[in-house]
Protein backbone atom coordinates (compact mmCIF):
# COMPACT_ATOMS: atom_id res chain seq x y z
CA UNK A 1 0.00 0.00 0.00
CA UNK A 2 1.14 3.53 -0.77
CA UNK A 3 -0.51 6.67 0.66
CA UNK A 4 -0.32 9.75 -1.58
CA UNK A 5 -0.55 13.09 0.24
CA UNK A 6 -0.59 16.74 -0.80
CA UNK A 7 1.80 19.14 0.92
CA UNK A 8 0.39 21.88 3.13
CA UNK A 9 0.27 25.57 2.38
CA UNK A 10 1.32 26.14 5.98
CA UNK A 11 4.94 25.20 6.58
CA UNK A 12 7.60 25.62 9.23
CA UNK A 13 9.76 28.66 8.49
CA UNK A 14 13.18 27.44 9.62
CA UNK A 15 15.25 24.33 10.05
CA UNK A 16 18.52 23.32 11.68
CA UNK A 17 19.79 20.59 9.35
CA UNK A 18 22.37 20.76 6.54
CA UNK A 19 21.47 22.20 3.15
CA UNK A 20 19.32 20.06 0.87
CA UNK A 21 21.08 17.18 -0.92
CA UNK A 22 18.97 16.48 -3.98
CA UNK A 23 20.47 13.05 -4.58
CA UNK A 24 19.39 11.92 -1.11
CA UNK A 25 15.69 12.65 -1.63
CA UNK A 26 13.13 9.94 -2.30
CA UNK A 27 13.16 8.82 -5.96
CA UNK A 28 16.68 10.11 -6.82
CA UNK A 29 15.89 9.60 -10.51
CA UNK A 30 14.04 12.93 -10.22
CA UNK A 31 17.28 14.82 -9.43
CA UNK A 32 17.67 16.40 -12.92
CA UNK A 33 14.04 17.57 -12.91
CA UNK A 34 14.43 18.94 -9.37
CA UNK A 35 17.53 20.87 -10.40
CA UNK A 36 15.62 22.38 -13.30
CA UNK A 37 12.73 23.53 -11.12
CA UNK A 38 15.10 24.94 -8.46
CA UNK A 39 17.00 26.88 -11.15
CA UNK A 40 13.77 28.31 -12.58
CA UNK A 41 12.51 29.29 -9.13
CA UNK A 42 15.83 30.93 -8.24
CA UNK A 43 15.80 32.88 -11.49
CA UNK A 44 12.26 34.09 -10.84
CA UNK A 45 13.02 35.17 -7.28
CA UNK A 46 16.23 36.94 -8.34
CA UNK A 47 14.18 39.36 -10.44
CA UNK A 48 11.53 41.94 -9.53
CA UNK A 49 9.81 40.99 -6.28
CA UNK A 50 6.35 41.97 -7.50
CA UNK A 51 6.70 39.69 -10.53
CA UNK A 52 7.77 36.77 -8.35
CA UNK A 53 4.88 37.36 -5.97
CA UNK A 54 2.39 37.44 -8.83
CA UNK A 55 3.70 34.22 -10.38
CA UNK A 56 3.81 32.44 -7.02
CA UNK A 57 0.33 33.66 -6.06
CA UNK A 58 1.52 35.43 -2.92
CA UNK A 59 -0.45 38.08 -1.07
CA UNK A 60 1.27 41.41 -0.22
CA UNK A 61 2.04 40.25 3.31
CA UNK A 62 3.98 37.19 2.12
CA UNK A 63 7.02 38.83 0.53
CA UNK A 64 9.21 36.86 2.94
CA UNK A 65 8.39 33.72 0.93
CA UNK A 66 10.26 35.13 -2.08
CA UNK A 67 13.44 35.46 -0.03
CA UNK A 68 12.91 31.95 1.32
CA UNK A 69 12.58 30.55 -2.19
CA UNK A 70 15.68 32.43 -3.31
CA UNK A 71 17.69 30.74 -0.55
CA UNK A 72 16.24 27.27 -1.05
CA UNK A 73 19.54 25.57 -2.00
CA UNK A 74 21.49 26.99 0.95
CA UNK A 75 18.91 27.22 3.75
CA UNK A 76 18.94 24.85 6.76
CA UNK A 77 16.59 21.90 6.41
CA UNK A 78 14.19 19.85 8.51
CA UNK A 79 12.36 16.60 7.90
CA UNK A 80 9.29 16.76 5.69
CA UNK A 81 7.38 15.31 8.65
CA UNK A 82 8.05 18.55 10.55
CA UNK A 83 8.04 20.94 7.57
CA UNK A 84 4.39 20.51 6.63
CA UNK A 85 2.11 21.96 9.31
CA UNK A 86 -1.38 22.27 7.84
CA UNK A 87 -4.63 20.73 9.08
CA UNK A 88 -4.09 17.36 7.40
CA UNK A 89 -0.63 17.04 8.95
CA UNK A 90 -1.84 18.12 12.37
CA UNK A 91 -4.31 15.22 12.33
CA UNK A 92 -1.88 12.80 10.70
CA UNK A 93 0.92 13.34 13.24
CA UNK A 94 3.81 12.07 11.12
CA UNK A 95 6.53 12.71 13.76
CA UNK A 96 4.85 10.43 16.31
CA UNK A 97 4.11 7.79 13.68
CA UNK A 98 7.75 7.81 12.59
CA UNK A 99 8.86 7.42 16.19
CA UNK A 100 6.61 4.38 16.61
CA UNK A 101 6.87 2.71 13.18
CA UNK A 102 9.73 4.35 11.24
CA UNK A 103 10.25 1.79 8.48
CA UNK A 104 6.55 1.16 8.01
CA UNK A 105 5.77 4.86 7.55
CA UNK A 106 8.79 5.63 5.34
CA UNK A 107 7.85 2.85 2.93
CA UNK A 108 4.18 3.84 2.63
CA UNK A 109 3.97 7.63 2.46
CA UNK A 110 4.69 9.97 -0.44
CA UNK A 111 4.13 13.74 -0.27
CA UNK A 112 3.68 15.63 -3.54
CA UNK A 113 5.42 18.97 -3.99
CA UNK A 114 5.53 21.67 -6.64
CA UNK A 115 9.26 22.08 -6.02
CA UNK A 116 10.46 18.50 -5.51
CA UNK A 117 7.86 16.39 -7.35
CA UNK A 118 7.42 13.90 -4.50
CA UNK A 119 9.27 13.46 -1.22
CA UNK A 120 9.26 11.01 1.66
CA UNK A 121 8.45 11.92 5.27
CA UNK A 122 12.10 11.76 6.40
CA UNK A 123 13.56 13.72 3.47
CA UNK A 124 15.45 16.81 4.67
CA UNK A 125 13.97 19.91 3.01
CA UNK A 126 14.30 23.68 3.39
CA UNK A 127 11.20 25.82 3.92
CA UNK A 128 9.78 26.93 0.55
CA UNK A 129 6.64 28.15 -1.19
CA UNK A 130 5.77 26.75 -4.62
CA UNK A 131 2.35 25.32 -5.41
CA UNK A 132 1.79 22.65 -8.05
CA UNK A 133 -0.70 25.08 -9.62
CA UNK A 134 1.99 27.65 -10.46
CA UNK A 135 3.04 28.32 -14.07
CA UNK A 136 6.78 28.71 -13.53
CA UNK A 137 8.73 30.40 -16.35
CA UNK A 138 10.10 28.89 -18.53
CA UNK A 139 8.79 25.44 -17.49
CA UNK A 140 5.07 26.23 -17.60
CA UNK A 141 2.46 24.56 -15.43
CA UNK A 142 4.14 22.44 -12.76
CA UNK A 143 1.40 19.82 -12.76
CA UNK A 144 2.15 18.96 -16.38
CA UNK A 145 5.90 19.28 -15.85
CA UNK A 146 5.95 16.80 -12.97
CA UNK A 147 3.50 14.45 -14.68
CA UNK A 148 6.13 13.85 -17.36
CA UNK A 149 8.98 13.50 -14.87
CA UNK A 150 7.12 11.27 -12.41
CA UNK A 151 5.51 8.83 -14.83
CA UNK A 152 8.51 6.50 -15.04
CA UNK A 153 10.04 6.41 -11.54
CA UNK A 154 6.81 6.76 -9.57
CA UNK A 155 4.94 4.44 -11.90
CA UNK A 156 7.57 1.79 -11.19
CA UNK A 157 7.36 2.32 -7.43
CA UNK A 158 3.55 2.18 -7.47
CA UNK A 159 3.28 -0.91 -9.65
CA UNK A 160 1.20 -3.63 -8.00
CA UNK A 161 0.45 -1.58 -4.88
CA UNK A 162 -2.87 -0.22 -3.63
CA UNK A 163 -2.68 3.57 -3.93
CA UNK A 164 -4.66 5.48 -1.30
CA UNK A 165 -4.95 8.92 -2.84
CA UNK A 166 -5.50 11.73 -0.33
CA UNK A 167 -4.29 14.47 -2.68
CA UNK A 168 -6.19 17.61 -3.62
CA UNK A 169 -7.14 18.10 -7.28
CA UNK A 170 -4.17 20.41 -7.94
CA UNK A 171 -1.64 17.79 -6.85
CA UNK A 172 -3.50 14.90 -8.47
CA UNK A 173 -2.57 16.39 -11.86
CA UNK A 174 1.09 15.48 -11.29
CA UNK A 175 0.57 11.72 -11.33
CA UNK A 176 -2.32 9.76 -12.80
CA UNK A 177 -2.09 5.96 -12.56
CA UNK A 178 -2.90 4.13 -15.77
CA UNK A 179 -4.24 0.71 -16.67
CA UNK A 180 -4.10 -1.87 -13.90
CA UNK A 181 -2.50 0.66 -11.55
CA UNK A 182 -5.56 2.92 -11.97
CA UNK A 183 -7.80 0.09 -10.82
CA UNK A 184 -5.61 -0.26 -7.72
CA UNK A 185 -5.93 3.47 -6.98
CA UNK A 186 -8.63 4.80 -4.66
CA UNK A 187 -9.34 8.49 -4.16
CA UNK A 188 -10.50 9.49 -0.68
CA UNK A 189 -13.58 11.73 -0.86
CA UNK A 190 -15.26 13.23 2.20
CA UNK A 191 -19.05 13.55 2.37
CA UNK A 192 -20.99 15.48 4.99
CA UNK A 193 -24.25 13.87 6.01
CA UNK A 194 -26.94 15.83 7.79
CA UNK A 195 -30.65 15.52 8.42
CA UNK A 196 -32.85 18.34 7.14
CA UNK A 197 -36.37 17.80 8.39
CA UNK A 198 -37.01 14.15 7.57
CA UNK A 199 -34.54 14.04 4.67
CA UNK A 200 -30.94 12.81 4.84
CA UNK A 201 -28.71 14.93 2.65
CA UNK A 202 -25.10 14.48 1.63
CA UNK A 203 -22.65 16.94 0.12
CA UNK A 204 -18.96 16.93 -0.78
CA UNK A 205 -17.13 19.11 1.72
CA UNK A 206 -13.85 20.98 1.60
CA UNK A 207 -13.30 22.58 5.01
CA UNK A 208 -13.27 19.26 6.88
CA UNK A 209 -11.85 17.13 4.07
CA UNK A 210 -8.20 17.77 4.96
CA UNK A 211 -8.73 16.85 8.61
CA UNK A 212 -10.66 13.72 7.69
CA UNK A 213 -8.03 12.58 5.20
CA UNK A 214 -5.42 13.09 7.90
CA UNK A 215 -7.49 10.91 10.24
CA UNK A 216 -7.83 8.18 7.61
CA UNK A 217 -4.11 8.16 6.81
CA UNK A 218 -3.21 8.05 10.50
CA UNK A 219 -5.57 5.14 11.15
CA UNK A 220 -4.01 3.14 8.31
CA UNK A 221 -0.43 3.82 9.39
CA UNK A 222 -0.89 3.55 13.15
CA UNK A 223 -2.72 0.24 12.87
CA UNK A 224 -0.40 -1.20 10.23
CA UNK A 225 -3.22 -1.84 7.76
CA UNK A 226 -2.00 -3.79 4.71
CA UNK A 227 -4.96 -3.83 2.33
CA UNK A 228 -4.42 -5.41 -1.08
CA UNK A 229 -7.54 -3.97 -2.70
CA UNK A 230 -10.30 -1.41 -2.19
CA UNK A 231 -12.66 -3.89 -0.53
CA UNK A 232 -10.00 -4.81 2.01
CA UNK A 233 -9.25 -1.14 2.65
CA UNK A 234 -12.90 -0.31 3.25
CA UNK A 235 -13.32 -3.29 5.57
CA UNK A 236 -10.26 -2.32 7.62
CA UNK A 237 -11.44 1.28 7.98
CA UNK A 238 -14.90 0.16 9.10
CA UNK A 239 -13.26 -2.03 11.73
CA UNK A 240 -11.40 1.10 12.90
CA UNK A 241 -14.65 3.01 13.36
CA UNK A 242 -14.88 5.00 10.11
CA UNK A 243 -18.04 5.15 8.01
CA UNK A 244 -16.96 4.43 4.44
CA UNK A 245 -18.57 3.42 1.16
CA UNK A 246 -17.13 2.35 -2.20
CA UNK A 247 -19.37 3.50 -5.07
CA UNK A 248 -19.11 1.73 -8.42
CA UNK A 249 -16.81 3.28 -11.03
CA UNK A 250 -16.17 2.56 -14.68
CA UNK A 251 -13.86 -0.33 -15.55
CA UNK A 252 -10.24 0.80 -15.72
CA UNK A 253 -10.94 4.00 -13.76
CA UNK A 254 -9.60 4.84 -10.28
CA UNK A 255 -11.95 3.84 -7.47
CA UNK A 256 -13.48 6.22 -4.92
CA UNK A 257 -13.65 5.73 -1.16
CA UNK A 258 -16.36 7.90 0.37
CA UNK A 259 -15.78 8.78 4.02
CA UNK A 260 -19.06 9.90 5.56
CA UNK A 261 -18.90 12.49 8.34
CA UNK A 262 -22.15 13.12 10.17
CA UNK A 263 -23.20 16.35 11.88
Amino acid sequence: MLILLPPSEGKATSGEGPRVALESLTLPALTPARREVVAALTELCSGPEDTAMEVLGLTPGRADAVKRDLDVVSAPTLRAAELYTGVLYDRLGLPSLLAERPDHVRERVLIFSGLWGVVGPTDALPPYRLSMGVKLPPLGGLGAYWRGALAGPLGELAEGRLLVDCRSATYATAFKPRGADAERSVSVRVLRERVVGTEVRRSVVSHMAKATRGDIARSLLAEGVEAADVAGLASALRDLGHTVETPETAAGAPRVLDVVVRD
